[in-house]
Formats: structure tokens, C-alpha cells, sequence
């Protein structure tokens, strides 16, 4: 397919549906099940292609990210102090919300800045450290607050801004900067 953009296909066993993704460095990934062919694939992009073109030129207009990349030293010469950073923060704010987690892990992500299980395990970014104190404090609210509840309803909000009224401003900050 000839489009104003380069694109990479993946195919992922795993997968049993088509995804596409715009990151901000200008890449479109489209990631297919084994079982669809690369024709599909390709008409499925050209369907969205308006609105690839529309990302592309929204994280052109955006600062570069936040977050710089790193490498294995970075992380494991960091890990530590956001445990420490993440442990303290959980603990004040979980005497807001009396939560029960179980483990935390800090880990190399790449995608996410922290997420949570359905068993309670709450994991982060070691990259937090390198945010203002208050979005590093939105996230670990945000994870937190998963463990009541695990969607992004009316009620998980509620919850979130009990202690992070300015969550809003927060989510739209960060939104698009880790790499």
C-alpha cells in the first residue's frame, strides 16, 4: 500500500484482533492476528488513514517527551530510590484510602507508568523520579485506587480526586510522554 506515511506490520500469535497504534516519535504500528492477511491489514489502515494523518500531525505539535530514554544502568541504579519514593507515597496516601496491595514492583517500563493486578500488585515506573512530585503522585494515586476499582468508571475518579483534585491536569500532562 502507497500512503503519505511509513508504517511497520506486525503479526502477533496472540493477538485476535487488529491494533493501531501512532506513537509520538512518528511510528504506526499496525499489529495483526497470524490468522489475517497483510491485505486486511493494510485496508484496515487505509480506513483510518485521516486519522493517522491527524495523530501524526498532533504529536508533531507536541514537546518532545518528558522522559528521556534510558538504559539498564539507569534502572538499576534508580530502582531502588523509586521503591523508597513509591513506598512512602503509598503509605500516606493509602491512610486516605485503608487499601490492602500486596506487592510492589519497580520495573523498566516502557508503555506504562504503573499499573495493578487483579491480585493486588501494584507496579511502577522507575522513571517516576524523573516527574514533578505531584503527577509521580497522581500515578501512584491512580494505581492505588485500582485496587477498590479496577476500570476508569464515574466511581474510580471519584476516588482518585478525593486526594488528587487536580487529576485532570495531571492525566492531560502526562498523556503521550513516556518512552
Amino acid at each position: 500500500m502507497k500512503s503519505d506515511f511509513s508504517y511497520i506490520i506486525k503479526t502477533v500469535r496472540r493477538s485476535r484482533r487488529l491494533r493501531l497504534a501512532v506513537h509520538h516519535d512518528g511510528r504506526v504500528v499496525i499489529t495483526k492476528p497470524y490468522f489475517l492477511s497483510k491485505a486486511a491489514a493494510e485496508a484496515f489502515l487505509r480506513s483510518k488513514t485521516e486519522w493517522v494523518k491527524a495523530k501524526l500531525e498532533h504529536f508533531k505539535n507536541m514537546p518532545a517527551p518528558l522522559v528521556r530514554p534510558h538504559n539498564r544502568q539507569d534502572y538499576l541504579k534508580h530502582k531502588e530510590e523509586a521503591r523508597a519514593l513509591v513506598i512512602s507515597r503509598l503509605e500516606y496516601f493509602n491512610r486516605f484510602y485503608n487499601f490492602k496491595y500486596q506487592r510492589i514492583s519497580i520495573r523498566d517500563q516502557k508503555t506504562r507508568w504503573g499499573s495493578c493486578s487483579r491480585t493486588g500488585n501494584l507496579n511502577f515506573s522507575y522513571r517516576l523520579l524523573e516527574l514533578t512530585p505531584a503527577a509521580a503522585d497522581y500515578i501512584i494515586v491512580h494505581e492505588l485506587c485500582h485496587l477498590r476499582e479496577m476500570n476508569h468508571s464515574v466511581r474510580f475518579w471519584g476516588l482518585v480526586s478525593k486526594t488528587v483534585p487536580d487529576y485532570e491536569r495531571l492525566r492531560r500532562e502526562l498523556r503521550g510522554r513516556i518512552v
